[in-house]
Parts: C-alpha cells; structure tokens; sequence
C-alpha cells in the first residue's frame, strides 16, 4: 500500500523561498516598468532594476530573520514558563493535559492514562506539542528562513534585471511585463507542486496580483515621468 505524501515539514522554508521568489520577480519586474515607463534611458532602468534587485534581497533576509526570530522567542519563552509550571505544579499540568486529550474525543480514564505515559516519557514535549501547539516541524528557523529568503529573492529580481539589459528599449514595458507573467507563473506552479496545493488557482492568483502592481506602476512612471520623447 502506497502510503499518502505530506507537506507540513516543508511549510517553513517553502513559504520564505516562494515569498522571496515571488517578491524579487515583482518587486523588480515593477521598479523597471515604472522607470521605462517614464520614458527614461537604458542605463537608469538597469541601475533602478540593480538597486531594487540588492535593496529588496537585503530587506528580505533582514525582515524575516526579524519576524522568524521573534516567533522563536516566544516559542521559547512558553516552553522555559511551561517547564517551570511542571516543576512547580506537575498534578495540575498533568489535568490540564489529560483535559486536552478528553476535549479530543477519548474518556476521561483513558485520556489520563495517555497523560500518564507521555509524561512518563518526555512530559515537557508532550506539553510543548499538545498544548502549546509546538513541534520539531513548525519550528523556527531565523537563519534559513533568512537565507532562503534571501536567495530566492535574488533568483527572482535576476530574471527581470537581465530583461532590463538585453530587451529594446521600445518594447522594454512589454516585454518586462511579459516575462514577468510567465516567470511568477512558473514559481506559482513550482510552489503549488512543492507544497501539494491546486497548480492552476496558484498561477491565477500569482498572475491576477501581479498584473495589479505592475499597472499601477507602470501608471504612475507613465504620469510622473519626465518624457524624453
């Protein structure tokens, strides 16, 4: 019998390389547009596409080594007060887990006699998994979420950077645009893929959002740029 494949262990660095991957292909994609958009040389469309590419991959990784760092922390400080509480109070921790066990469907005998034997065995990660909701899988990682981040942001801003270089400049918003679509429609099928989710609803909803932010920028470069025409 084939046993069933899943995606849980993979939500942690899946969601830092597809949000940075994303976000370097649109984040990029719309810095050029807005800049060819106001009918602006090559080269500032290049520099403008270069800074955005480096700021953005910096930002990135410091964001999310932030934002993960924090959710560690807190983790941690409800694991140290957890074992405290067993320390001091381990009856009552013991009820409280038995409780969380009752609430899941087994009798009140059985749902101690569980308690009992997982607090036998590790009761502090028993209490950490059933009622802090903490595991091995969801747990944080600021580093690699960062890096990660990080890494598939610059993947992403390089594609649109290099459009920037080689496209003609009278087809440069076109083509920035054009490219842009089918690279986030990739990274939304990769994402879908690796993760297990409808392929098809990940590319319309990456592609939809997309086209959204890249109008909006190429109008406001359009209306506020200083034509050179």
């Amino acid at each position: 019998m084939k046993l069933e494949k899943h995606y849980t262990n993979r939500t942690g660095w899946l969601r830092a390389a597809v949000l940075g991957a994303n976000d370097g292909i649109l984040s990029t994609t719309s810095i050029a547009i807005g800049v060819a958009a106001a009918g602006t040389l090559r080269g500032h469309i290049i520099l403008a596409a270069l800074a955005g590419l480096v700021a953005g991959a910096m930002s990135m990784a410091a964001g999310e080594y932030v934002s993960v760092s924090s959710q560690s922390d807190i983790e941690t400080a409800d694991i140290a007060r957890e074992k405290k509480e067993l320390e001091t109070m381990p009856d009552v921790e013991l009820n409280e887990l038995a409780k969380i066990y009752q609430k899941r469907g087994l009798d009140k005998k059985l749902s101690m006699q569980v308690a009992v034997q997982l607090s036998k065995k590790n009761a502090l990660e028993a209490h950490a998994k059933d009622e802090l909701g903490i595991n091995e899988i969801s747990k944080p990682r600021p580093l690699i979420a960062a890096l990660a981040s990080c890494a598939s942001f610059i993947a992403g801003g390089l594609l649109p950077f290099l459009v920037s270089i080689f496209a003609p400049l009278n087809l440069m918003v076109y083509l920035l645009y054009s490219f842009a679509i089918v690279f986030l429609a990739l990274s939304g099928a990769v994402a879908a893929k690796a993760g297990g989710s409808a392929v098809l609803k990940s590319i319309l909803r990456i592609c939809f959002w997309g086209t959204i932010a890249m109008c909006i920028t190429a109008l406001v470069g359009y209306l506020f740029g200083e034509r050179t025409s």
